[in-house]
């Protein structure tokens, strides 16, 4: 079955950076994009970034400049490289992708905090 495991989260300090990556297993991982959502407390999900099965990335407005997500199709592997971190950045990060459904993964917290 498809699995997404993220890790790499933690407390970081405004202005610092992170790194996560995200496993994945169960699907042809060098087919299908694959997205980095985030969810802050009492808020909606919000799409960050997308990898396109090509490596080609997209990303929200908020993030651009300071975020980059890319891909290890060997590893079966998605990145999403955090620079210039912010206190709004603080949510849990979550791996998605769509291969007839939608997987998620379980997502890893991401503190930004002095």
């Amino acid at each position: 079955q498809v699995q997404l495991v993220e890790s790499g989260g933690g407390l970081v300090q405004p202005g610092g950076s992170l790194r996560l990556s995200c496993h994945a297993s169960g699907f042809t991982f060098a087919d299908y994009a694959m997205n980095w959502f985030r969810q802050a407390p009492g808020k909606g999900r919000e799409l960050v970034a997308s990898v396109s099965s090509t490596g080609g990335s997209i990303y929200a407005d908020s993030v651009k400049g300071r975020f980059s997500a890319s891909r290890d199709n060997a590893e079966n592997t998605v990145y999403l490289q955090m620079n210039t971190l912010k206190p709004e950045d603080t949510a849990v990060y979550i791996c998605h992708t769509f291969s007839r459904l939608n997987y998620w993964g379980q997502g890893t917290q991401v503190t930004v905090s002095s």
